[in-house]
């Protein structure tokens, strides 16, 4: 299952995106979404009994237990989300994972936006929506996620959902291909030379 990752460098990308607070968790921490009256100590060991559950396959009690402090835990809201997008012990519901994915994403959780760009970029829950998606994603590249950073300078170079901006997409893929990824290493170099007449960024 997963956790809050630390993020190791925030992009300001004001013109797409509205900046998420990157929470700095340890490993199932939950210090982000703990409200005064909860012990995190308490959230943390129902958190990693429902890890157990679910690395043991009993996913109907893994998805209880997530969901029991999913309204004070980032990465509780990831799971829960998870298991409604695949239908892993509770029903199959796309919108539902959508929703909690923003939720989680909301509240910091850098993984969360990525994931919930990915489901809008595939139509998870109704028709691809690009433009929808680039938010998400440009909130998941602002904390280094390279998959989510990719993702969105292919859609700011092909630019036919959103304004196209070669500027961007090019700092979007510098991270993917920082991170190794061979298409973005590759559609970096793709790329005109930067402050070439052939790259403009469409207004």
């Amino acid at each position: 299952m997963y956790s809050t990752e630390t993020s190791t460098g925030i992009l300001m990308l004001k013109r797409y995106f509205r900046p998420i607070c990157i929470c700095f968790c340890a490993t199932f921490a939950t210090a982000c979404a703990s409200s005064a009256a909860d012990d995190p100590a308490v959230t943390k060991q129902i958190f990693d009994s429902g890890v157990v559950a679910y690395d043991a396959k009993n996913y109907e009690e893994a998805f209880k237990i997530f969901s029991s402090i999913d309204d004070r835990d980032v990465a509780a809201m990831r799971n829960v989300a998870l298991m409604l997008r695949k239908g892993e012990g509770t029903g199959k519901d796309p919108k539902a994972a959508e929703e909690m994915y923003a939720r989680a994403a909301q509240g910091g959780l850098a993984t969360a936006a990525a994931d919930l760009g990915e489901m809008l970029l595939n139509g998870e829950a109704g028709s691809p929506d690009a433009k929808a998606a680039l938010p998400w994603l440009l909130g998941a590249a602002a904390a280094d996620h390279p998959i989510a950073a990719l993702e969105a300078g292919k859609i700011l170079e092909d630019g036919t959902d959103v304004p196209k901006d070669i500027a961007m997409a090019r700092k979007l893929y510098r991270i993917a291909a920082k991170a190794g990824l061979e298409e973005g290493i590759k559609r970096l170099a793709a790329l005109p030379p930067e402050g070439s007449p052939a790259s403009p960024t469409k207004p």
